[in-house]
């Protein structure tokens, strides 16, 4: 079983089934068929999945049945932990890996919502892939490397290999309203407005290891633009190994932990809580805002790798959503909590100061917003769900006759 990693200047029919941004449902189809082929597809994958899998009690029947049968597969925690189970074994990702093979595929797939399948599994695969690459460079992983060459084609055929740029404002002007239209063209080509957010991209036939953090990062990418449908439990995983990644054994990380009420102010610390302020109704919704001291027993296999910015700007932006955005559930915001402060240690060690401004910001930001909600906890003792609330009384409404 072998992988053909398809290059950057293949037809337009290829480019459309890989693309992730390209529409899926022609002008001129019926929408009908078009679902029908989509669910078809869905159901296909599915029963080829199964097919793969070690014999267990998973049923294919149940998802395949299903009016969205990708959209069912996306977000079944057994089938994640099943594929992930596999990936996890020692001898995954060699060339005739089967849930490689399946993960390309699946990829390929015209389907949006069967290739967000394949997209949730990114943080498993690149950071088995990043730690064993580390640990044994001479072990072969062409299964991860084809599914990450997939990616990494995708990108550049949606972004045409050009870099992504953003405009900066221009800071000697009195605000943003004054800045000129037409700038001139020897400030533009200056480049004092234009920051890169990410380099120009070139083709790519192999993973070298010149190239291996680039590729790698621009997976992590296409995983970020699609992070608001990823599964929970994707997010965690891409945590863990995050900090992983960073080494977690360095004492720098609870640099900011010394004193879960103490708030650092540049080189002073202060302790605004005294004993006795604490409201009994909402202890145990506070606690859980904590963040977890020892996690060793449930992070994934990983390893400390080299972490240079191509790598670690995608990973900040993805620990920045896991933290911050609200509607996460607390664990992955806890692993996202402990991920920022072992990535601002080993940014402290490796004395990078984009690294350091990043991290140590998101550990601020993190620990702001928990220091709000434990106020507004703290505020509104009535919002405990423990707390039992005095019935409504029905609503009467009179009419006239």
């Amino acid at each position: 079983m072998a992988f053909h990693v398809k290059p950057a200047s293949s037809s337009p029919s290829s480019s459309a089934s890989t693309d992730p941004n390209s529409s899926s449902i022609p002008s001129n189809q019926d929408p009908m068929q078009t679902w029908w082929e989509s669910v078809s597809k869905a159901r296909a994958s599915i029963h080829a999945l199964y097919s793969i899998l070690p014999s267990s009690s998973l049923s294919p029947s149940s998802l395949a049945d299903s009016d969205r049968p990708a959209r069912s597969l996306l977000q079944s925690p057994d089938v994640y932990d099943a594929v992930s189970s596999c990936l996890f074994s020692p001898h995954s990702g060699s060339g005739p890996d089967p849930i490689c093979q399946w993960l390309y595929e699946t990829f390929q797939s015209s389907d949006p919502d069967l290739r967000l399948v394949a997209v949730s599994f990114i943080p498993i695969l690149s950071g088995l892939y990043l730690s064993r690459v580390v640990v044994s460079q001479s072990t072969p992983l062409a299964g991860f490397e084809a599914v990450l060459l997939a990616l990494y084609a995708s990108e550049l055929k949606a972004r045409g290999g050009k870099p992504v740029s953003i405009s900066i404002p221009d800071l000697s002007q009195p605000s943003l309203y004054h800045t000129p239209r037409s700038r001139p063209s020897s400030m533009a080509s200056a480049g004092l407005f234009i920051g890169m957010a990410s380099p120009p991209l070139e083709p790519q036939s192999e993973v070298k290891s010149t190239k291996r953090a680039g590729i790698v990062g621009v997976a992590l990418e296409c995983y970020y633009k699609q992070i608001s449908q990823m599964p929970s439990w994707s997010k965690l995983d891409f945590c863990r190994f995050a900090a992983a990644w960073a080494g977690q054994n360095c004492l720098c990380k609870a640099e900011f932990d010394g004193d879960e009420d103490a708030e650092i102010d540049g080189f002073s610390e202060t302790r605004g809580l005294e004993e006795g302020e604490e409201v009994e109704g909402c202890v145990e919704d506070m606690e859980k805002l904590k963040i977890a001291e020892d996690r060793s027993d449930s992070s994934p296999e990983g390893a400390r790798i080299p972490l240079p910015w191509e790598l670690l700007q995608p990973t900040l932006r993805i620990i920045g959503h896991c933290l911050l955005a609200p509607l996460n559930p607390q664990d992955v915001k806890d692993a996202a909590s402990m991920a920022a402060r072992c990535l601002y240690a080993r940014a402290s060690h490796d004395l990078l100061p984009q690294a350091i401004l990043a991290t140590r910001s998101l550990v601020q930001l993190d620990k702001k917003a928990r220091k709000a909600a434990m106020a507004a906890a703290a505020a509104n003792p009535a919002s405990n769900s423990n707390t039992p609330s005095k019935a409504k009384k029905p609503e009467i409404f009179l009419m006239a006759k």
